[in-house]
């Protein structure tokens, strides 16, 4: 029985601010629309996205179209870099990201390592995947999280790959009970 689940990575958000707490910028917020128009025909039975205020607005308005309300799974969080849980400037993060995809156990202190992101987020990933079979089901997520669990599943999608994404991005993975079967990216926009 094929389940799809569609990775929908977060739109461009504030540079400042809680990493729990961010919202969209005015181009996340377009994007979070087109996120919708590209997946309203999909013919999506669920949508769930990680806690993060980001995340649920980049699918919140496709929930409402479909009358949904967006599922919150509290270990679908990004990878926590620092106990600060502020964001890191883009140039301070790529070096700890290199190091994390060649060192999986590194981790920063008050942090977690890829590999423990990894263990946590693909859990509930499987969950997803066991209670929605046979379903289409839409995460909404965000960049090292999304390349970590899709990574589970394929070693292809590594660091190379998380530097090819975009913010928004949508992928559709279909799975064959916890086979992944194959993964096409959707979004066309940039």
């Amino acid at each position: 029985m094929k389940t799809y689940i569609y990775m929908v990575r977060h739109g461009d958000s504030p540079k400042v601010g809680n990493e729990r707490s961010r919202g969209l910028t005015i181009k996340g917020k377009i994007d979070a629309q087109r996120i919708t128009n590209v997946l309203k025909e999909e013919g999506i039975n669920v949508v769930t996205s990680s806690p993060y205020k980001r995340s649920i607005l980049t699918v919140q308005e496709l929930a409402d179209r479909l009358g949904q309300n967006v599922l919150v799974f509290e270990d679908l969080k990004e990878r926590i870099f620092t106990r600060e849980n502020k964001r890191i400037s883009d140039k301070e993060l790529f070096p700890l990201l290199s190091k994390s995809f060649f060192e999986p156990n590194f981790t920063l202190p008050g942090g977690e390592s890829n590999a423990d992101c990894q263990a946590r987020a693909t859990k509930t990933l499987k969950e997803i995947l066991n209670t929605y079979q046979g379903q289409k089901v839409v995460v909404g997520t965000h960049g090292a999280v999304m390349t970590l669990m899709m990574g589970y599943f394929d070693s292809n999608y590594d660091l190379e790959f998380l530097l090819q994404t975009s913010k928004p991005d949508v992928y559709r993975m279909e799975f064959n009970g916890e086979e992944l079967v194959e993964v096409n990216r959707m979004w066309k926009f940039t």
